[in-house]
């Protein structure tokens, strides 16, 4: 709420300081049951305690290695990987316009030699690795899978997910490369590779987490995602794909938020939403199709500047949202990431959290824990109904690529986030430490610094790969890239041969950008 005398949450939802058995459905269904409310599993924890995946990834590959074997030997249990932003976008890191944000947000990686050295030392054939990337995701899926084959790891025998979610990069973060009905085909070819190669991979992590850090509410965050989702399967199943089959390999990634009932509503919404949108609009009947799994992450855009120390509480009341909510993987921000990457000792604190959650809170045994709370229910239902109705909004204006591409979605997303502002500088809605209980002076915390010759390392490594590789084998590997864009067939395998050939990520990039032409939001619809 934004104050005590307001009687609505941030979704626009009426809060009562009372509810009872008039207010919540008398029959649940038990965990594990359609529409999987309760939770995608019948015993939840009890039988798979939820990942531990820290996200992490700075400088170069060397300082990324050393990040993550840190992370593993103080107990996280999958890998998750933050790429910098030239990568996300398709860019190698000589590449003039990457000038300065080398290694800045993530890890750079440019070719197979990067990709060897970020994964040194580190057995995939046990590990669960997730990775942040979207408009190149297929190209960094399948630097990992050449590396597997290095260490002698069959591609059958890996798992994670890959987010390669391009229709939020529209929406709310901007980190795209191609138009969107050629992105949407590169995302299903992935679909119908990692079928045949890459069986036990998820091959989509459909991402509210980014729309809600633009700014929208929890309903939005709901009904955007889903919205995606639908149009995610309706470019598969037009590709010719079961929706029982790419259905079950399906993943979503949510943002936990400050309103923690609310969050919890909003996690058990959202599985039911998605289980009647698998059976009643794609006829899916396999359970891992209908049952909605999810990875979160606590909310970065509510981390202050001010206080950080207070973040450490926030994530925890953010963290303990998700896991009552059912989440399938969880990080835990660290409390200096609104002033920098985060600190070894900050990354710590941020681990300890989801481990003092599994080990001293009480959640590993009961499924659903809020399952019954009159509030709770109600909740679930109101934002379910919300989220119905920006759905059919968006089927109205001819489903989701279309109202990414008319400018629907990210108006109503600027409003909410430009309503949110207005409120908080009203004093409204209580910031603790920005808006209220201020403090008049605050010691200095150590910050994470990036070292200055890792980018210079960083280019180094590039233009040797350049000058060992074959030049006429990546050349004609790059031709066959270009032919493939051209036709229908899927571009996966032409794209591996090319990276097996020592072609950079920018230079594969460059050709489909040759091919297809780069999305300009300024001068797109809407």
């Amino acid at each position: 709420m934004a104050s005590t005398d307001r009687a609505e949450n941030e979704s626009g939802i009426e809060i009562k300081p009372v509810y009872t058995a008039a207010d919540a459905p008398t029959d649940l269904e038990l965990p594990g049951e359609y529409p999987y409310t309760r939770g995608p599993y019948p015993d939840m924890y009890g039988g798979r305690p939820w990942t531990i995946r820290q996200y992490a990834g700075f400088a170069s590959a060397e300082e990324s290695n050393e990040r993550y074997r840190y992370l593993l030997e103080h107990g996280q249990t999958g890998l998750s990987i933050a790429f910098d932003l030239p990568t996300q976008l398709g860019m190698d890191s000589d590449d003039p316009r990457a000038l300065g944000e080398v290694g800045r947000t993530g890890v750079a990686i440019d070719s197979i030699a990067d990709m060897e050295i970020l994964l040194g030392g580190i057995p995939l054939d046990t590990a669960s690795t997730s990775m942040t990337i979207n408009a190149p995701a297929a190209l960094l899926l399948l630097l990992y899978e050449l590396v597997a084959e290095e260490q002698g790891v069959p591609s059958t025998a890996l798992r994670g997910t890959v987010q390669n979610d391009i229709l939020k990069e529209y929406i709310a973060r901007g980190n795209y490369i191609f138009p969107p009905r050629p992105s949407m085909r590169l995302t299903t070819d992935l679909f119908a590779y990692c079928a045949e190669r890459i069986p036990s991979w998820n091959t989509i992590s459909i991402s509210g987490y980014h729309i809600r850090e633009a700014g929208s509410t929890a309903v939005q965050e709901l009904a955007f995602t889903i919205a995606n989702g639908i149009a995610y399967c309706a470019a598969a199943v037009e590709a010719g794909q079961s929706p029982d089959e790419f259905g079950a390999r399906l993943s979503f990634f949510f943002n936990a938020h400050n309103d923690f009932f609310q969050e919890v509503a909003k996690f058990r919404a959202a599985r039911r939403v998605w289980a009647r949108v698998m059976r009643e609009r794609f006829g899916a009947t396999n359970p891992k199709a209908l049952a909605l799994r999810f990875h979160a992450q606590t909310g970065g855009s509510t981390l202050t500047a001010q206080q950080p120390e207070n973040n450490i509480v926030r994530v925890a009341i953010q963290a303990l949202s998700a896991v009552a909510g059912g989440a399938q993987s969880l990080h835990t921000n660290s409390y200096d990431e609104a002033l920098a990457l985060p600190t070894e000792r900050a990354a710590t604190i941020a681990l300890r959290t989801q481990q003092i959650l599994q080990n001293e809170a009480g959640t590993m045994v009961p499924a659903d824990p809020l399952g019954g709370s009159y509030y709770i229910e109600a909740l679930t239902d109101e934002l379910e109904a919300r989220a119905w109705e920006l759905i059919e909004r968006i089927d109205e204006l001819g489903g989701g690529v279309a109202a990414v591409e008319q400018g629907f979605v990210q108006a109503e997303i600027e409003s909410a986030a430009f309503t949110w502002q207005q409120e908080v500088e009203a004093g409204e809605r209580v910031i603790v430490g920005v808006n209220k209980y201020v403090a008049e002076s605050e010691q200095p915390i150590e910050l994470q610094s990036i070292d200055p010759d890792a980018e210079k390392r960083q280019l180094e490594r590039t233009a040797r790969v350049r000058a060992e590789r074959n030049a006429d084998e990546a050349a004609a590997a790059l031709a066959r890239v270009r032919e493939a864009a051209r036709g229908t067939e899927n571009l996966l395998p032409s794209m591996r041969e090319a990276l097996r050939a020592r072609s950079t990520v920018g230079e594969i990039c460059g050709v489909l950008r040759e091919e297809w032409g780069e999305y300009d939001k300024v001068r797109s619809p809407g």
